[in-house]
């Protein structure tokens, strides 16, 4: 398929204004498909789930070879804008990241996630936003403006304080957009919009307010991360267990036939 992908960047950049920007995370070229299917106006993908789908552990089992593997499998089969979580850069240094940035977007990938912990350990902001400076950098020698989501993990490893000190050193280093997961309190979502000198994304989970209600808060971005991928298999695992030991397929079932969703995949 032929893509104009300066459109498609220029595209994807305005959802982030038009919003909140929902993106349901993909895993691999089937769930790609499906989401877009579904009627996403772009797909993200999770590399949590791009890890269990290769086999190995989130946060440092997936190498960067395996990642943008998948990645360019993803893009081949999706029209959609395609944003890529790319944990901390899969580079021991800035240079190499913005390497790994070159590659993404030589893929096709007009967005990008780098967060600033490595091996569930925060790490100093400086970290982050010097290879934010590199992905820019390599945005810009390539022509295509990609956006650049940080992640920062203050709420998943720390008591989330110095989070807006952080998105401003991320603003200036580049960065488009502030992803905080592990946010899902009304009042802290709101001093995060107000306080942030960039647009705000958060994680949906257990607790999270609805898409509607982040809406209202002013939140830019909602991604599910690893929800999907964990889902599906938990699904084959209870399954499998199930069919295993009682014989029986309750779990299937409960999970509905799969024919009325296959179209999705044509």
């Amino acid at each position: 398929m032929s893509i104009d992908r300066l459109a498609q960047a220029r595209a994807f950049r305005a959802l982030h204004t038009d919003g909140p920007l929902v993106l349901p995370n993909a895993w691999d070229p089937g769930s790609a498909r499906a989401i877009e299917a579904a009627g996403a106006k772009a797909v993200a993908t999770t590399s949590a789930g791009v890890s269990w789908a290769e086999g190995v552990a989130d946060a440092g089992g997936l190498t960067r070879a395996a990642a943008l593997a998948v990645l360019r499998r993803i893009a081949r089969v999706i029209s959609v804008p395609l944003t890529a979580d790319l944990e901390s850069g899969y580079g021991a240094t800035p240079a190499e990241v913005g390497e790994t940035v070159a590659e993404v977007i030589e893929i096709g990938a007009v967005g990008i996630n780098l967060e600033d912990s490595i091996a569930h350990v925060l790490v100093e902001p400086s970290v982050l936003a010097e290879r934010i400076a590199a992905a820019r950098s390599a945005a810009v020698a390539s022509g295509i403006d990609i956006v650049i989501n940080a992640r920062t993990d203050t709420y998943l490893f720390s008591d989330g304080s110095g989070t807006l000190e952080r998105a401003r050193l991320y603003a200036d280093a580049g960065a488009d957009v502030l992803f905080v997961p592990g946010v899902v309190d009304v009042e802290t979502i709101r001093e995060l919009v107000a306080g942030s000198p960039l647009p705000l994304n958060v994680m949906t989970g257990p607790g999270a307010p609805t898409i509607g209600e982040l809406a209202s808060l002013g939140v830019a971005r909602i991604s599910v991360g690893p929800a999907i991928s964990a889902g599906a298999y938990g699904l084959a695992a209870a399954a499998a267990q199930e069919l295993l030991t009682t014989g029986t397929y309750d779990a299937l079932v409960a999970a509905g036939n799969f024919s009325k969703h296959s179209d999705l995949l044509r």
